[in-house]
C-alpha cells in the first residue's frame, strides 16, 4: 500500500488540494497493487520496469502474451517478491475487456494505481484512412480507458486511496490534420481526466494525465501507414521512453493535474497554445500545400 500515515490522511481530507504524501519519486508507491495497460512494450512495460522494484502486485494487460511473459520474468528478477500477473486482453474487444474486469473482480486485488497507457495510432489524411483501423483507436484510445476507469475506479476507492494515471499527448491540445482522430481520441483523454480529477478532489483519489511529445518508442513505426514516408513528428522533440515514465511518476506522486515532459516540449507547446485558432488554420494550409506533390 502506498504511504498512508493517518494523520496525513487526515489533512488530505480536510485541506481538499492539499495532498495527502510528501514524498518524491518511485517510494511513493511502496507496496502498491498497480494495473497497467498496454504493457508489452514502450511506455507500458517502461513503466513496469521503474515501479518493480517497490510495488507488490503487478497486473500487467497487453495483446502479446508472449512479450508480457518475458516482462514477468525481467520482473521478477529485479524483485523477487513482486507477484506478476499477466493478462493477455484484446482492448479492441469490449467483450475481452468485460471478461477481464470480472476476473479482476473475482480476483480480489486490492488496487490503488490504475495506469491507462495502451493506445493506437493513425498517420495520414482522414479520407484515405481504413474504417477497420479507425474503429480500433476509437475502442482502444477512448473506450477501453473510460470503461476500465468506470470499473477500477470503485475498487480503489474501496482500497482507500490511490492514483490514476492516464496516458495521453499534446496532440490533445490542438486539431491535428493527418492525425485528425489520434489528436481527437486524446483531446477527450486529457478532457476526461481533468473532469474525473475535479470530481474526486474531496475523496483519497487522485487523477493525473500525461500529455508526452514524441517519444522513442514503437508506436511511431505502428501509426505510420504503409507507404508514408512523411515525417511526423520533429526529432529536436523526441525524449527517451525512461525520462517520460520518470517524470510521469514524479507528477502522479506529487498529485500534478496534469504533466508534459520535457522543458522543450513545455515551451513549444506554450507558445503553440497561445497562437489564436485562425493562426493555426493558416499554418495547417500552409503546411499541407507543401505536402502535395508538384
Amino acid at each position: 500500500m502506498m504511504c498512508a500515515d493517518p494523520s496525513v490522511l487526515s489533512s488530505r481530507r480536510a485541506a481538499g488540494n492539499v495532498r495527502f504524501c510528501i514524498l518524491m519519486g518511485i517510494s511513493y508507491f511502496n507496496g502498491s497493487t498497480i494495473l497497467i495497460t498496454g504493457a508489452s512494450s514502450g511506455l507500458g512495460s517502461e513503466f513496469a520496469r521503474q515501479l518493480a522494484p517497490v510495488a507488490a502486485k503487478m497486473v500487467l494487460v497487453a495483446r502479446r502474451n508472449d512479450r508480457l511473459q518475458a516482462l514477468e520474468s525481467e520482473l521478477k528478477a529485479r524483485n523477487t517478491t513482486l507477484e506478476v500477473f499477466a493478462r493477455s486482453v484484446d482492448l479492441r474487444d469490449q467483450r475481452d475487456i468485460e471478461r477481464f474486469c470480472d476476473w479482476l473482480d473475482e480476483s480480489g486485488f486490492a488496487l490503488d494505481f490504475l495506469i491507462n497507457n495502451a493506445g493506437l495510432g493513425d498517420h495520414g489524411p482522414f479520407i484515405n484512412s481504413e474504417w477497420e483501423r479507425v474503429n480500433s483507436l476509437l475502442q482502444v484510445n477512448i473506450n477501453a480507458l473510460t470503461y476500465l476507469t468506470f470499473r477500477v475506479l470503485p475498487i480503489i476507492k474501496k482500497t482507500g486511496r490511490g492514483v490514476i494515471l492516464n496516458v495521453s499527448s499534446i496532440a490533445s491540445f490542438l486539431p491535428l490534420p493527418n492525425n485528425a482522430v489520434y489528436a481527437s481520441t486524446k483531446a477527450y483523454v486529457t478532457s476526461f481526466s481533468e473532469a474525473v480529477r475535479a470530481e474526486l478532489r474531496t475523496s483519497n483519489v487522485s487523477v493525473t494525465v500525461l500529455c508526452p511529445g514524441p517519444v522513442k518508442t514503437e508506436y511511431l513505426s505502428h501509426a505510420t501507414r504503409a507507404g508514408d514516408r512523411s515525417g511526423h513528428t520533429a526529432p529536436f522533440l523526441l525524449l527517451p521512453v525512461e525520462e517520460v515514465v520518470r517524470q510521469a511518476l514524479e507528477a502522479a506522486a506529487k498529485d500534478r493535474a496534469r504533466v508534459v515532459p520535457g522543458t522543450l516540449v513545455n515551451f513549444v507547446m506554450t507558445i503553440v497554445g497561445s497562437l489564436p485558432m485562425f493562426i493555426k488554420r493558416l499554418v495547417y494550409q500552409a503546411r499541407l500545400s507543401r505536402a502535395k506533390p508538384h
